[in-house]
């Protein structure tokens, strides 16, 4: 399998650059930003890159820009309003929900899912990863909540080799439609289903023990809405998304908005060329999922993302107004991983650590000092906010090749140095 299904001729390059907020006279932002742009236009101008909407917002002063189109069947080009498939920007979301939770009284880090997760209790696991199904020892002790935000449940991706098929864990969760790893197509199953299936499968490692990449959030789509007594996608829109004035941020998008969303493309291995994806085509995406996977599952536009970025980087508070806990944003930003768990986490951690649902830097490196957090999505997508200069940036394609080309780490790059 690709590692593309994580996250995963010249064209025109589109005109728009809308910038508010920056202040006259400041040469060095202005030259960042200008080797910025330069840069993610010259990736379109090589056919690497159909199109690219990215946000630099530094000190108060936000930067956006829109480069390229949105279909190589069209000219239409992309718009700071265009709303994208977010992939995997959407694990801090649901992980920002669940410590709203933890702040109701509705959960507890410490807590077993068992109470509301009743599937997941007198856990087995595997003795070796790629042994029989029947070859299991106790768990050691539950699953804890804190386990799922710190993807540390004992479940989880593949990292080397990368899910293997001929693995009978891999097997059987394919088998049972469950999408642990693929994005497309989705699980079909309600979450009560999936939840149910998800539970007659042992566990890959002891509870605690190793980071494992994915399946702790889409457990957790599960046991938000269970706790919450509401589905996932209601209770976000009432919690996270309304608040944050996120209007066009959700699991399924209007017809309008089916309309703007740009098509997926990935390179053909042996041409280089981008090619029209069969993925999460716009037409499949007006009704909402049998399961909102709180993994892959959610569409937004750049200023949505932003309120959700601005959110953390404010320690919780929107417009004067408390959602989060300075407590609650701290525990999400901070590394909860040992040193041997992130070097558990290969080439998708990459020398970071983890906190809740996100990644947090643990050592400088040429992006910034120790303290940098965010994610990635295998679509194409990127997030980072670095807290000690108050600098937030956000790149939204629909290009799987984006995270493995080197135009993410590139973007993030230039980025820092605005």
């Amino acid at each position: 399998m690709d590692r593309r299904a994580l996250l995963t001729g010249s064209v025109a390059v589109g005109a728009s650059a809308l910038t508010s907020g920056m202040a006259p006279g400041r040469a060095s932002a202005s030259t960042g930003l200008t080797a910025l742009r330069e840069a993610m236009a010259a990736r379109i101008a090589r056919g690497e890159l159909l199109g690219i909407v990215y946000l630099v917002a530094h000190r108060g002063a936000v930067h956006v820009d829109t480069i390229g189109r949105k279909s190589l069947a069209s000219d239409e080009p992309l718009r700071r309003g265009t709303p994208f498939r977010l992939a995997s920007l959407t694990k801090p979301v649901i992980g920002a929900a669940t410590m709203m939770l933890v702040e109701d009284g509705k959960l507890a880090l410490d807590e077993p899912v068992d109470r509301l997760l009743p599937e997941l209790a007198d856990r087995r696991v595997l003795t070796r990863l790629d042994g029989p199904l029947d070859e299991t020892v106790p768990a050691t002790r539950p699953i804890t909540v804190e386990d799922l935000l710190t993807f540390r449940m004992g479940y989880g991706l593949i990292l080397d080799p990368f899910e293997p098929e001929d693995y009978p864990i891999i097997a059987a969760a394919k088998n049972l439609r469950l999408a642990m790893a693929e994005p497309y197509p989705p699980s079909p199953h309600e979450p009560d289903e999936w939840i149910r299936r998800f539970g007659t499968l042992p566990l890959m490692s002891q509870p605690g023990e190793r980071w494992r990449y994915n399946a702790g959030s889409l457990v957790l789509s599960v046991l938000i809405a269970r706790a919450s007594g509401k589905s996932l996608p209601d209770f976000l829109k009432e919690r996270v998304f309304r608040p944050l004035g996120m209007r066009r941020t959700g699991f399924s998008v209007s017809a309008r908005d089916a309309a703007r969303l740009p098509d997926l493309y990935q390179s053909n291995p042996e041409t280089g060329q981008l090619e029209l994806s069969s993925w999460f085509p716009p037409h499949e995406l007006t009704q909402p999922p049998a399961f909102p996977s709180g993994a892959s599952g959610l569409m937004s536009t750049i200023d949505d993302y932003l309120a959700f970025a601005q959110l953390l980087r404010n320690q919780g508070v929107h417009h004067g107004k408390r959602l989060l806990s300075a407590e609650s944003v701290r525990l999400l930003r901070t590394n909860h991983l040992t040193p041997q768990q992130a070097a558990g986490g290969g080439f998708v951690l990459n020398g970071r650590g983890w906190g809740y649902c996100m990644a947090v830097s643990v050592t400088p490196d040429e992006i910034s000092q120790p303290g940098r957090y965010g994610w990635e999505g295998g679509f194409g997508t990127v997030w980072f906010t670095d807290p000690n200069r108050d600098l937030t940036a956000i790149a939204l394609t629909q290009s799987l090749n984006f995270l493995f080309d080197g135009g993410a780490d590139e973007f993030q790059r230039l980025a820092a140095r605005v």
